[in-house]
């Protein structure tokens, strides 16, 4: 006999796409989890992350760092933002997890220099960086999403739920 529990994950409202658009608005830096092409074991990379004029999550990526290999050999990956608050319990606070398809942007691309514009007001410290010719944007395109609002509040989103 099995146990058949009900999902406690509960389809999107207007509430939780407010929230999941509020979160991925406000990173600056995320979790990324891929593939290591080396071993195809998991990893995990702290990233820059930002999000594309048109709401389109972004990243800006070194070609000397593993995931940048890793998300052209496996471009499936996974990413989580949301910080935990100053005070309570770290899970109990607001995050987001997106299964997305990582992207590499080309510098030749026409819309390069509007991502680059965007990211550099978002992230200026990035100026310093940002030409060298190793580094490029990698969208990080949404395929599915679960948001964990807090205690006993879990959303699954879909990509127009998200921009």
């Amino acid at each position: 006999m099995t146990d058949r529990r009900p999902d406690p994950v509960q389809p999107a409202d207007d509430a939780a796409r407010r929230l999941a658009r509020d979160l991925l608005g406000a990173a600056r830096h995320a979790a990324l989890s891929f593939t290591d092409p080396d071993t195809g074991t998991p990893g995990i990379s702290r990233i820059a992350f930002g999000l594309d004029p048109d709401g389109c999550p972004l990243t800006l990526v070194s070609g000397l760092a593993l995931h940048r290999r890793a998300l052209e050999t496996h471009p499936l990956a996974a990413v989580m933002v949301g910080e935990p608050g100053e005070k309570g319990d770290p899970l109990t606070h607001p995050r987001l997890m997106l299964r997305v398809a990582a992207e590499p942007v080309s510098r030749d691309a026409p819309e390069h220099l509007a991502l680059r514009q965007k990211w550099l007001a978002d992230h200026p410290k990035a100026q310093l960086y940002i030409d060298f010719p190793d580094f490029i944007f990698v969208r990080l395109r949404p395929i599915a999403a679960l948001l964990n609002g807090g205690f006993a509040s879990a959303y699954r989103l879909v990509p127009a739920d998200l921009m």
